[in-house]
């Protein structure tokens, strides 16, 4: 019965498909199409420049410091993402075999820690002169308008706390120093 409602169903597809051509759009259709060869080529096309949405964190591949050597010395050394996408809120340090590793993310870094990692040095991107700073010297905001990497509560930190005063007064959030960001950054495991 099975076969026989198929093979019905087959013969209704082929002839719809068949009466389909014969109608006047298809046979037109058909007809501009084997007159490709009359179309004439284009000689000039203007090029449009897209303008593509940016995060916040992202920079240019030309203003990111890459730390990690090696074949994936673009990507997050936990979550594979890509550092210079989310540069602003890098973090590096250094493993016990003296392999600097980093991170887009405080996120990140602290869920490496939480597998056993055991790192010295930490170093954070500052988001005003996009150099790495070491943590102690950082102010973080925490829970600006501006979104997080790998967090629902973002953390961005700067050397100055000028400069990260400037930031929450346009973005929001509060500023903290390194230990608060980290116990924040821990809350992402519980």
């Amino acid at each position: 019965m099975l076969k026989l409602l198929f093979i019905s169903l087959s013969i209704f597809l082929l002839s719809g498909c068949a009466t389909l051509q014969n109608t006047p759009q298809v046979k037109k259709s058909v007809k501009s199409v084997k007159n490709v060869k009359s179309v004439k080529k284009v000689k000039s096309v203007k090029k449009v420049k897209v303008k593509q949405h940016q995060m916040f964190q992202t920079v240019a591949k030309k203003d990111a410091i890459l730390l990690q050597k090696g074949k994936a010395k673009e990507h997050c050394a936990v979550c594979g993402m890509n550092l210079v996408m989310f540069y602003k809120t890098n973090h590096a340090a250094t493993d016990s075999n003296g392999t600097v590793r980093q991170y887009c993310s405080l996120h990140c870094l602290t869920n490496d820690l939480r597998h056993g990692a055991e790192l010295q040095n930490p170093k954070v991107v500052d988001v005003s002169s996009l150099k790495f700073i070491p943590v102690q010297e950082a102010y973080y905001v925490v829970g600006s308008k501006k979104h997080g990497t790998m967090s629902h509560v973002s953390k961005y930190a700067f050397k100055s706390l000028a400069d990260a005063k400037k930031f929450q007064a346009k973005n929001g959030g509060d500023i903290v120093d390194f230990y608060s960001a980290w116990q924040l950054a821990k809350k992402d495991f519980k």
